[in-house]
């Protein structure tokens, strides 16, 4: 008797994110959780069956054909291929997180094998007194919102919803160019009218010709050092929580917003690193693309890409903090209200149609006109628990596609807020150099808010 696979067509979208991998950059999501006490391996592989595996994408591989991609159930899923111990090098004199971030760094570039599910976890027992796990999830299974949902479904308490144990239905792959593109780019069409109540449909339409122009015409990026032509490896960074407290209360004072005062740090941090090796930033921007969760929050759990990106241009030749903080407040603003994360989508899901050097020429444009990819996502405000253990940290990168060397991640978790980077080593050896300057740019920009003259109520 033969027994008959579910499968599912993947979405094109989900597609576009399969095919965008690259020598240079490898469409993977890499996370660190840090644990203490010490968790077991044995403990870590029943949470994960228990709570993961019922999300049916983490028990599929793909399988690639001539018009795009197949979920199938993997008949030989094996979990111990997929969490996996880690035993970090010696360490004594640069240190255990060194060699995590480097170990991180390996692992971004490591390639899945493709007669399996495109997921790892990767299980340090022992790390500074606790333990480590590094995951690695392929772009395709989902975006980072997604996956920060289903991640935070294994801590203790945590459930998968009940959409995450259906089975997808026969017609799914009846009709897959329906649900997988047509549906989705209606439904976030739909969105993006209902959140244009106030704009007749005149109005709205000027505004998505006014968005597609600008994404057309988008000049080149700045030249700078951290723009060029990478290599094949990668270096990662992160630095220690600031607290959010803090943050929050020189955005109020200064009438900014939590986000202005961390992404005015990133453009002050990043305009520093390259002041301190020689190069002149006086008037030099930079462009970042930003994630635009495109989904109800209510939807979060559930997998797949539905997301949008939007070009963020960074002023990292301003020196003063409080003038670029109210620049980037500015630039924020105009942002608000932009088409461009569902044109974006669209961009993306149309790619997916297309044949891979088709979709390549697409990327290698936008890549040219940007460089960093950034996110920002705010997670539980108290440490949760795993195993019994405190997750103490947590932090995660999203990749680059392209050309694109240099990826920055804002987190906040557990009262803090903390910065990640990750860099290719050719553009960046020592990512570290970026991350040091992060707390010194918040602190000026706290000093000199201190040093405004408030008034008797402040």
């Amino acid at each position: 008797m033969v027994t008959r696979l579910a499968s599912e067509r993947m979405s094109k979208v989900d597609t576009a994110w399969l095919r965008m991998d690259s020598p240079s950059n490898l469409m993977v999501i890499v996370g660190v959780w840090a644990l203490k006490p010490a968790i077991r391996y044995e403990e870590l592989c029943r949470r994960v069956e228990e709570r993961l595996l019922k999300y049916a994408r983490f028990r599929q591989r793909v399988a690639q054909d001539a018009t795009g991609a197949t979920w199938i159930d993997d008949a030989k899923f094996d979990l111990r291929k997929h969490v996996v111990r880690e035993k970090l090098p010696s360490h004594r004199k640069s240190g255990a997180q060194d060699a995590l971030q480097k170990r991180v760094g390996e692992l971004a570039m490591q390639e899945f094998d493709p007669k399996r599910p495109l997921w790892q976890i990767h299980f340090v027992e022992d790390y500074e007194g606790g333990s480590a796990m590094i995951f690695r999830i392929h772009h395709c299974i989902a975006d980072g919102i997604a996956l920060i949902s289903v991640t935070l479904s294994l801590v203790d308490g945590g459930e998968p919803p009940p959409q995450a144990r259906r089975k997808p239905s026969a017609a799914a792959s009846e009709n897959w160019l329906t649900d997988t593109l047509v549906k989705p780019i209606a439904d976030i069409a739909a969105k993006a009218l209902g959140a244009a109540k106030s704009m007749d449909l005149a109005k709205l339409g000027m505004q998505v010709a006014s968005d597609a122009a600008a994404m057309l015409l988008m000049p080149d990026d700045s030249k700078t050092r951290l723009k060029g032509k990478p290599g094949r490896t990668k270096r990662v960074a992160w630095c220690p929580p600031m607290p959010l407290e803090e943050v929050k209360a020189v955005g109020k004072a200064l009438n900014c917003s939590v986000n202005d005062v961390l992404l005015s740090c990133v453009a002050g941090a990043i305009g520093e690193y390259l002041r301190t090796h020689g190069d002149d930033v006086r008037g030099q921007e930079i462009r970042a693309m930003v994630p635009v969760n495109l989904r109800p929050i209510e939807d979060a759990h559930k997998l797949g890409n539905r997301f949008g990106l939007a070009p963020l241009v960074l002023p990292i030749g301003v020196e003063n903090p409080i003038e670029r903080v109210y620049e980037v407040r500015r630039r924020m603003k105009a942002l608000k209200g932009s088409t461009q994360p569902v044109l974006a989508f669209l961009v993306l899901a149309l790619s997916g149609l297309l044949i891979k050097s088709a979709q390549d020429a697409i990327m290698s444009m936008f890549g040219r006109k940007t460089t960093a990819v950034m996110t920002n996502v705010p997670g539980p405000r108290t440490k949760l628990k795993f195993l019994g253990s405190t997750l103490e940290q947590q932090m995660f990168w999203v990749p680059q596609s392209g050309d694109i060397g240099l990826g920055v991640s804002i987190l906040s978790y557990g009262g803090g807020v903390q910065f990640g980077v990750i860099t290719d080593s050719t553009l960046c050896p020592d990512p570290q150099k970026i991350i040091d300057e992060f707390e010194p740019e918040f602190a000026k920009l706290a000093l000199v808010t201190l040093m405004l003259p408030w008034g008797d109520d402040v």
